[in-house]
């Protein structure tokens, strides 16, 4: 079971149609959770700052040495911005080889956040684990 932080509100309303993002972060060693865990804290305290960020999750399996989020962005410019936004990509490459992280995507046509919650918690639970394997 996946454990969750509060939502946390991002700078856009996210009345209209809604990109939502789940990341799975597998750590090699779970020495560096910690640090991971770390690393997620510090982003999310950004993102009210985030152009195009309608809020997030944050979420761990920590037995299994796994944690990511859960993202809802206005579009897929938003999303790209947020990918190449510097402290995130220092972010990736100080973990790049501490573990696998894994993507998947979907569109929807508003933002609910239980409809939201709910499909992205099947993804991280499902057997065959977020379909996109994407090297940090």
């Amino acid at each position: 079971m996946a454990l969750r932080s509060p939502w946390r509100d991002g700078s856009s309303s996210g009345t209209g149609p809604v990109l939502v993002s789940v990341t799975d972060f597998t750590c090699s060693n779970p020495l560096d959770m910690p640090a991971v865990f770390r690393a997620g804290m510090a982003l999310r305290r950004s993102w009210p700052d985030l152009p195009g960020a309608v809020g997030l999750w944050l979420w761990t399996i920590p037995l299994h040495r796994r944690c990511g989020s859960v993202s809802v962005w206005d579009d897929e410019t938003a999303l790209n911005g947020f990918v190449a936004w510097p402290p995130h990509v220092a972010i990736m490459r100080r973990f790049r080889q501490r573990g696998t992280i894994r993507t998947h995507t979907w569109e929807s046509d508003r933002f609910d956040p239980d409809e939201t919650w709910l499909r992205a918690h099947r993804i991280l639970t499902q057997a065959g684990r977020p379909s996109q394997s994407v090297p940090l």
